[in-house]
């Protein structure tokens, strides 16, 4: 497959969520590769010096209906994590450990029902290995080898290129060198392919 998605994502962010229940499909629609690239939404915010929504209060207000919007149109559940904002550091760093594996789109796919569907509070140690145990993947071992130094240090690598590529928020999504930003220009994702 030549034509590839990058998908720069942190599965704390709801907006990644949505984009996630769609992208599947206009990749198989499109014949093209969806390539993973987790990041640190937090350390993205901190480097290009952006904030999140809910940081300017009509904004985040507005952002919570709009993301109901968004999920009856793409008919998707889209509960609001109680715990929220999660610090997805450990999530984030399964998603590094465990991407181009086989087990990588079932890890990737529990880990962002714990946070948008089945919401837990995916910050903890306890309710990764069970959240991961619970999607039939070795939850305990996934949560160990996130722990090593070079998949701390990938993610690290992760978000610093996100950054020198322009991203500045997640979900972002590069088709080639053109890069779109956002759940909601997934039309001109599928256009670009």
């Amino acid at each position: 497959m030549s034509k590839q998605v990058e998908f720069f994502f942190d599965v704390g962010s709801p907006t990644a969520w949505l984009a996630w229940t769609q992208l599947p499909a206009i990749c198989a629609r499109r014949g093209a590769e969806l390539v993973y690239r987790p990041v640190l939404l937090g350390g993205i915010f901190k480097a290009t010096g952006n904030s999140p929504p809910a940081a300017v209060p009509a904004k985040g207000q507005y952002m919570l209906r709009d993301l109901g919007r968004f999920a009856k149109r793409y008919q998707v559940p889209l509960t609001m994590n109680p715990y929220f904002p999660v610090n997805t550091l450990g999530a984030m760093r399964i998603a590094t450990a465990v991407a181009g594996t086989p087990d990588q789109d079932v890890v990737i796919a529990a880990l962002f029902d714990a946070m948008w569907k089945t919401p837990c509070k995916l910050s903890e140690p306890e309710e990764l290995i069970r959240v991961l145990n619970e999607a039939g993947v070795d939850g305990a071992a996934w949560l160990e080898k996130s722990e090593a130094d070079d998949v701390k240090q990938q993610l690290r690598e992760n978000t610093e290129a996100a950054v020198k590529r322009g991203v500045f928020g997640a979900p972002t999504f590069f088709v080639g060198n053109d890069m779109f930003f956002g759940q909601d220009r997934l039309d001109f994702v599928e256009e670009a392919l």
